[in-house]
């Protein structure tokens, strides 16, 4: 039984870290954001709005690859995903491959509670956001801008920048909370799809664990995603660290790079990555808020 007074949180920016970049900017924005999480859940917010409000705020920054900080696809235009799941209520709401929403997390939330869906794509979610007054950047040539850390080489390299936003977090009603967000491979081809806005992929949250992935949606995937980590923990009775482990050690054998956040219900927090760094911070009722890049 979860204490009341129990709470915790984590964050990530993305696990697309090169060494020798200056990420500065998205470790202090980081702290910030934690700090204030740490704040709404010592008030008693719920873990749906934090997470929603967190990566909100990673969305409209610029700093990551997300919202803001999306470059085009190979066909010229922005493509953005994003996913959020309430785990006390199993429910999840997704939008995928969707042009120039301004908030792509509160457009998945919509979808979550206005809609009969889970998850909807393209047009037909851009067109779902207009009729509930989301709103959309007017003007994409001046709105998005290159994320902390990332040159204008990157978009043109074989090893294209990549990167994604999340959050997971219990509140002190012992209720769950993921949310996942990103724009995506830079060039990557119009169309493609992710772990990101797939719901047991990139975002899964229930009454035992919330999980949120970052990188290689092509080798999160195959390796289960989230719910990979959330089995292990329901059927496996595995700790959170040795299942946020288990998945990252798949990804890996898959060729693929990334890093996983996760909280238990018992105010336990993981967060693993195989790339050279991930941009990340934490907090709980136990732990004082910690912030980190490599």
């Amino acid at each position: 039984m979860t204490d009341s007074n129990t709470y915790a949180f984590a964050l990530h920016g993305g696990a697309g870290v090169t060494p020798g970049r200056d990420y500065s900017a998205a470790e202090v924005h980081m702290r910030e954001l934690a700090l204030a999480c740490e704040r709404d859940l010592q008030a008693g917010a719920a873990a749906l709005d934090i997470v929603t409000r967190a990566v909100e705020e990673m969305e409209t920054s610029g700093l990551y690859v997300a919202g803001r900080g999306s470059a085009p696809n190979d066909a010229g235009y922005v493509e953005l995903d994003a996913s959020i799941m309430d785990g006390a209520k199993r429910q999840g709401g997704s939008i995928a491959a969707a042009r120039d929403v301004m908030l792509p997390i509160r457009a998945a939330r919509a979808v979550m509670e206005k809609s009969e869906h889970v998850m909807l794509t393209a047009r037909g979610a851009e067109r779902f956001c207009r009729h509930h007054g989301l709103e959309f950047v007017a003007e994409p040539d001046s709105y998005y801008r290159l994320p902390a850390g990332v040159v204008e080489e990157d978009l043109a390299t074989a090893n294209r920048a990549h990167g994604t936003v999340g959050a997971v977090a219990l509140d002190h009603q012992g209720r769950l909370a993921a949310a996942t967000s990103t724009g995506g491979i830079f060039g990557k081809s119009a169309g493609r799809l992710g772990d990101t806005p797939i719901i047991g992929a990139g975002t899964r949250a229930d009454e035992n664990v919330a999980v949120s992935c970052t990188e290689l949606g092509e080798a999160f995937i195959p390796a289960g995603g989230a719910q990979d980590a959330a089995s292990r923990v329901r059927y496996g009775s595995q700790p959170l660290d040795e299942a946020v482990e288990g998945l990252i050690a798949d990804v890996g054998a898959r060729d693929g790079d990334g890093g996983v956040i996760a909280v238990d219900r018992e105010g336990r927090v993981s967060m693993h990555w195989n790339s050279p760094g991930m941009k990340r911070a934490r907090g709980s009722s136990r732990v004082a808020v910690q912030t980190g890049v490599r």
